[in-house]
């Protein structure tokens, strides 16, 4: 249970972490001219939007690290392939979104920033299960 503990306590700091780097990454390149227009109604992402997500779906990967923790032999090296395929999955929206290019682009990186920091942290927490 312990290690159960440390995982999740670790998947959170990252979580924390991750939404810190995605909402400052965001909120440069929205300084630097990027408005986060999405169409056809206009909506603008806010940053605070940018963040929640960040947030819920750094915690979905606690669960499935912990789910992968408990049921698998190697959850180490599932969990890089599954978060690896999920983070690949989670481009496709920004690239249909039919944003101009800069949204897009940011979008897409902070797909990759929030995967950074979170899947290199939990795999090295299931490294030893």
């Amino acid at each position: 249970m312990s290690k159960l503990r440390g995982l999740v306590g670790t998947g959170l700091i990252g979580t924390l972490a991750a939404m810190v780097a995605t909402t400052l990454a965001a909120a440069v390149a929205r300084a630097g001219g990027v408005d986060f227009e999405l169409p056809p109604d206009g909506e603008m992402i806010p940053l605070s939007g940018i963040a929640v997500v960040t947030g819920f779906f750094s915690v979905v990967g606690i669960v499935i690290a912990a789910a992968l923790a408990r049921w698998s032999a190697s959850p180490a090296v599932r969990f890089v392939w599954t978060a690896g395929a999920l983070t690949a999955l989670s481009l496709v929206p920004p690239l249909l979104s039919r944003a101009d290019g800069a949204t897009v682009t940011t979008l897409v990186v902070l797909h990759l920033v929030a995967a950074a920091v979170m899947i290199p942290l939990l795999a090295r927490s299931l490294r030893t299960w």
